[in-house]
């Protein structure tokens, strides 16, 4: 049966507020307010009442690293800007298990999950000895929650020896990191609007990955037709790091390697000047905006409306676990809106605005029309939230209360047409035994 989502106390969808019908996996209907829907009998309905619950397309995260739930608000890497927050960490990171592996992918998606979000992509770039699997391991915790995923084939192959950053218990050999990109886009890359894995290529960033790794990236993605990610402009260190090694500022590095294109989104995205942006915007280039990391790590404020307004689709991106120090996307909205005001009057960075590139922007910059927006033929991909908190009380706008208030979680989130958390609880989960193995092996991580 089709599934009528009725009435709802708001939705992110214009002339749509007696709500939506989902079904199969697909969006069918918007429902006028006041009226029912008109393309299935009222008897082929099973009804929802959403009338205590604001209706949103399910987030999309752009930018993650789900193995450093291992490691959040650790020690070492406490109270340091990016490069020392790195020295810091790379030597335990460099003790990642299968197993660890598997549980911190696992957290994480089922924070992103409770949190609103349907589609997530993460940048694995670590395989010291003994995780050559580590996608295959992520592959397999996606299916088993039912969100979607676009897994980035990351890299590191320079190493201190070769005046990269890391050490190199935490580099690869190119060829070897060149022929496991080939066989996981054969073996797990899904094309066309039903996907629910894709993958594309990742090389760390300028100051871990060579030139020609870049290039060759390059070539073998687009062989494939799959897309391009990595870490650029994150921090002034970088900057320098790229114009010392290479003499060359990181997007003019960007352009010299071949990834000024659309098939390409960036980490960050920060220290662009007015010339760049302009670049990127004609280019098509993607930026994964990620605020909460970057005021962790004191990188910087991203230009997210100039870089819009100049044609580079911009998306959200919670990061990694250890600079966030969680996986939540509503949370993430809200501090796009907030860090935004920093920068843009409050009339132009609008809660409309943070919602927008935390759907649409980040759906471009994965390069999916299928999903970010409620709309007829568009994937049933949504999160129903709940105003019923002290903390929304008195709230008169519901979409502005889900930020100004601070929603944390979702009652209920669908993803392609299927029950995925329901009255706030992940189906088919088992949250205290995750939350167990979690931290056990978090504390051998560290230990």
């Amino acid at each position: 049966m089709a599934t009528w989502l009725k009435n709802p106390l708001a939705i992110l969808a214009d002339n749509s507020d007696g709500g939506i019908v989902v079904e199969g996996t697909n969006i069918v209907e918007l429902v006028p307010a006041g009226m029912r829907p008109t393309s299935r009998a009222a008897s082929d309905l099973e009804i929802f009442d959403a009338s205590q619950h604001v209706l949103l397309p399910g987030l999309i995260n752009t930018h993650h690293h789900f193995y450093q739930t291992l490691t959040r608000a650790c020690p070492p890497a406490l109270n340091k800007p990016l490069f020392p927050w790195l020295q810091a960490l790379y030597p335990i990171w460099a003790k990642l298990s299968p197993e660890m592996m598997a549980s911190a992918s696992k957290l994480a998606l089922v924070e992103l999950l409770l949190s609103g979000c349907t589609t997530a992509a993460d940048h694995h770039y670590l395989f010291p000895a003994g995780i050559g699997d580590a996608i295959d391991i992520q592959v397999e915790q996606a299916r088993e929650l039912g969100i979607r995923v676009t897994l980035t084939r990351g890299s590191m192959s320079l190493g201190e020896d070769q005046g990269g950053l890391p050490p190199q218990s935490t580099v690869q050999d190119e060829q070897i990191i060149l022929d496991d990109s080939a066989r996981l886009i054969k073996a797990y890359h899904e094309n066309g609007p039903d996907a629910m894995i894709q993958i594309a290529l990742a090389p760390c960033s300028p100051f871990s990955v060579s030139t020609e790794l870049m290039k060759a990236s390059a070539v073998l993605a687009r062989q494939h037709g799959v897309r391009l990610h990595t870490h650029l402009a994150e921090t002034h260190d970088e900057t320098a790091f790229c114009e010392q090694m290479f003499g060359l500022r990181p997007l003019d590095y960007l352009e010299h390697v071949g990834w000024l294109s659309n098939d390409v989104w960036l980490a960050h995205g920060i220290h662009f000047d007015d010339s760049e942006i302009k670049r990127l915007g004609a280019a098509g280039t993607g930026i994964a905006h990620c605020p909460s990391s970057n005021m962790v790590l004191s990188s910087g404020i991203c230009r997210t409306l100039e870089l819009e307004a100049a044609g580079s689709p911009v998306g959200l991106g919670v990061d990694g676990s250890a600079s966030n120090d969680g996986s939540n996307m509503i949370q993430e909205v809200r501090q796009a809106m907030l860090l935004g005001r920093l920068r843009y009057d409050a009339d132009e960075m609008t809660h409309q605005s943070a919602f927008r590139i935390a759907t649409e922007g980040s759906a471009k910059c994965l390069g999916r029309d299928d999903v970010g927006k409620l709309a007829v033929g568009k994937k049933a991909d949504l999160a129903l939230f709940s105003l019923t908190e002290p903390r929304f009380s008195g709230a008169g706008d519901p979409l502005a209360a889900l930020l100004l208030c601070g929603a944390h979680q979702a009652d209920h989130v669908m993803v392609g047409g299927r029950w995925r958390v329901t009255n706030g609880v992940v189906e088919d989960l088992d949250m205290a035994k995750l939350l167990s193995e979690h931290s056990a092996l978090a504390k051998e991580l560290i230990s």
